[in-house]
């Protein structure tokens, strides 16, 4: 059996600073002599000790039998976490652990200065701690050397391949050298990481804590069913009764986790938020918050389910369900730690019963449903801490004698026990006045609701012709007037307006919640009746199948209905429902009807007959049609026979002369050129004076006179 006398001497002495008696199940499993040096996929429950695990398992292969760490050139030593809070807590806890053998821990998380990162690790690191992102940004960029690492540690792999690090996490295992010693941290093992650890570990050793069988026994999980409008005052009503010395609220987005924490703050709350829209320095200083009990709540998104120890943790509180039951354990799994008793209550509407009851199973998770604090549960419990605390038993103190004395002498036992008991009350937030819950107790079972017997009816400004459906009108009714289902009767859907009746107890209180506009949504009106509409005895105004009006085929007499519907098979097989060679036939007709009456010709045709007509009566009519149109525009020329009988006849226009070796028709393609006649000019004299016959043939100047 392993203890802390098997520790590494330094690591020993600082486990003794911290008091540490006895080591958890996943720590003295780490201690074993057999996982020596080797490789390690371990699972266990989360708050069970893992990084104070793993960080005794990696002194047999950093410090290698010596007290004390000798060089810092390279890194030995790299610890990755999924979120930036896990590492600084991992890098804080690393520190204490490994402060007597001079170790020089380096941290390297997103949203924090890389420049002074990297300067770090210019200096010199032992041990590095970060997140997947910022540590590939370091190792491509030159200033992270992971030639000698020597352990690599994935704290929280399963949540880190959630995140979708997997491409990160293999960049920074495949830079890292091939003989280094691999350990996986995860509270489960999916399949994913199974495939990661037989991919980059070598020969590893499963280990397996009993603790992870009995999960979460520490924590007693409640189920609160409340209207959906009232899940805010129902958070408020549970963090008084419980009075927490820290407690946690989970919500599903950035936007609830300020709303939410807004709304606390104004109720009186020590509130800090946490969410990823936060700096890292402003999440730090939220946990330190934390930590040192000026902040009581934090409100915070699922960044904070993972690793985040808070000691004095004692309520969990899911104002939005989980996604999932790992998911839910991981959230719960922040109060109950190291052997501490939590809570851990779900917030359930009452339309979410079945998905939570879905949600529990899945998680193997027992939940005691029930209904969440209300107003005179919260004084109860007040008079209960008062009267138990233990300033009234404690003897008087000399300092205190003489305001005592004085007390007593100005005023009355009476009036002075009344005075604390105010004092008392107004020190705390006041709780608030849940809706009547009705009969959505959930530990009976569910009865038919009863016809109202004061109901009243309102009429809405919607119908069907604005798709208005009971699906939406429901929730929309319940939110808008701050009421419950079980509160709403019958929903009569006319085509331009909703009829609705209201249990007459609900009247007053929906309409003050609506206010003086009486408008839902900004655009429904609602406008209250004074006696039951006149819309008949059916769910709505929507004809039935027997009040439809018949179709044709359906009349009484009608032709249809004795006609049966053709077929085209067996005996008909052979008549075709659409006769295409009929509409051949109709179109041929149509194109011999177009060529022999020219005004039915189409715009192109007639154009290119009345270019044929034009040309024939200038150049006359030739017997082969067809050569009417090889040239357009008056450029085609006339074939041999038509040449010939021009000539003969002299009919037709004068046409240019052909040249012998051409009988082509002359066009201005082939057309000769003309020659150029000399202008005559006269007394122009050449070079030599002469008059070159009357004609200039060439460009001369004229000559100058001699000397």
């Amino acid at each position: 059996m392993t203890g802390i006398e098997d520790v590494t001497p330094p690591l020993a002495m600082a486990l003794d600073e911290r008091g540490y008696t006895v080591l958890t199940p996943v720590q003295t499993a780490m201690l074993n002599p057999d996982l020596k040096n080797r490789d390690a996929l371990v699972s266990a429950q989360t708050g069970s000790g893992k990084t104070v695990a793993f960080g005794l398992a990696m002194a047999t292969t950093l410090l290698e039998g010596n007290d004390r760490f000798t060089s810092k050139d390279v890194p030995v030593a790299l610890i990755i976490a999924p979120t930036r809070e896990l590492a600084l807590q991992v890098k804080s806890e690393i520190d204490w652990l490994y402060a007597k053998t001079g170790a020089s821990v380096v941290s390297c998380v997103g949203g924090m200065d890389a420049r002074n990162e990297r300067r770090n690790l210019d200096r010199g690191a032992h041990i590095v701690v970060g997140t997947p992102g910022r540590l590939r940004d370091h190792i491509e960029r030159g200033a992270f050397n992971t030639s000698g690492l020597k352990c690599v540690v994935l704290d929280e792999a399963d949540e880190m391949l959630d995140m979708g690090f997997r491409e990160d996490l293999e960049y920074i295992l495949d830079t890292s050298p091939v003989e280094r010693r691999t350990m996986l941290f995860s509270a489960t093992v999916p399949r994913m990481i199974a495939s990661l650890a037989k991919r980059y570990q070598r020969d590893a050793v499963r280990i397996s804590t009993a603790a992870e069988e009995k999960q979460h026994q520490d924590i007693e999980y409640k189920a609160l069913t409340v209207a959906p409008n009232d899940r805010q005052n129902a958070i408020v009503n549970i963090l008084r009764f419980q009075d927490a010395k820290n407690a946690i609220v989970f919500c599903g987005t950035r936007v609830a986790v300020t709303q939410l924490a807004s709304r606390l703050n104004n109720r009186g709350f020590s509130v800090v938020a946490l969410s990823g829209e936060l700096s890292q320095n402003e999440r730090s200083h939220a946990l330190q918050a934390m930590r040192d009990g000026r902040a009581q709540v934090c409100v915070a998104t699922d960044v904070a389910a993972r690793g985040i120890d808070l000691p004095n943790l004692e309520l969990v509180i899911h104002a939005d369900l989980p996604r999932g039951a790992e998911s839910l354990l991981h959230r719960s799994g922040r109060t109950g730690r190291a052997g501490r008793k939590g809570v851990s209550a779900l917030i359930v509407p009452y339309n979410w019963r079945k998905r939570t009851e879905r949600l529990l199973h899945s998680a193997k998770v027992k939940a005691v449903w029930e209904r969440p604090p209300s107003l005179e549960d919260v004084i109860a419990r007040d008079q209960e801490r008062f009267l138990s605390d233990p300033c009234l038993t404690e003897p008087i103190k000399d300092d205190e004698k003489a305001i005592v004395k004085e007390l007593l002498e100005n005023h009355s036992a009476d009036q002075i026990a009344a005075a604390l008991v105010r004092i008392h009350h107004t020190s705390k937030p006041a709780a608030e006045e849940l809706l009547d819950q009705g009969s959505s107790d959930s530990g009976q079972p569910k009865r038919e609701r009863q016809d109202f017997s004061n109901g009243v009816w309102f009429e809405l400004s919607v119908g069907r012709k604005h798709t208005a459906e009971p699906r939406w009108l429901l929730p929309m009714l319940c939110r808008a007037g701050h009421i419950t289902k079980n509160e709403i009767g019958p929903i009569r859907i006319q085509e331009e307006k909703t009829f609705v009746e209201l249990d007459g107890g609900c009247v007053d209180a929906f309409l003050k919640a609506l206010g003086p506009s009486r408008k839902m949504e900004k655009t429904v009106e609602v406008t209250r009746l004074d006696r039951k509409p006149d819309i008949g005895g059916g769910r709505d105004s929507r004809p039935r199948r027997n009040d439809r009006k018949p179709r044709r085929d359906e009349t009484a007499g009608s032709d249809n209905k004795s006609k049966p519907r053709k077929r085209f098979d067996g005996e008909n097989a052979h008549k075709k429902p659409y006769k295409k060679a009929d509409k051949r036939e109709d179109r041929s007709l149509a194109e011999t009807r177009k060529r022999d009456n020219p005004v039915q010709k189409d715009h192109v045709t007639n154009q290119q007959d009345e270019a044929a007509h034009a040309y024939n009566k200038r150049f006359g009519d030739v017997e082969n049609p067809t050569e009417r149109f090889k040239k357009k525009r008056f450029k085609a020329g006339l074939s041999e026979e038509a040449q010939g009988k021009d000539k003969a006849t002299k009919s037709a226009p004068k046409k240019p002369s052909h040249s012998s070796d051409d009988d082509r028709p002359v066009s201005k393609f082939n057309r000769k050129p003309k020659e150029k006649k000399l202008k005559p000019k006269k007394n122009v004299n050449s070079k030599d004076g002469a008059i070159k016959d009357g004609f200039r043939a060439n460009k001369l100047k004229k000559a100058k006179p001699e000397k």
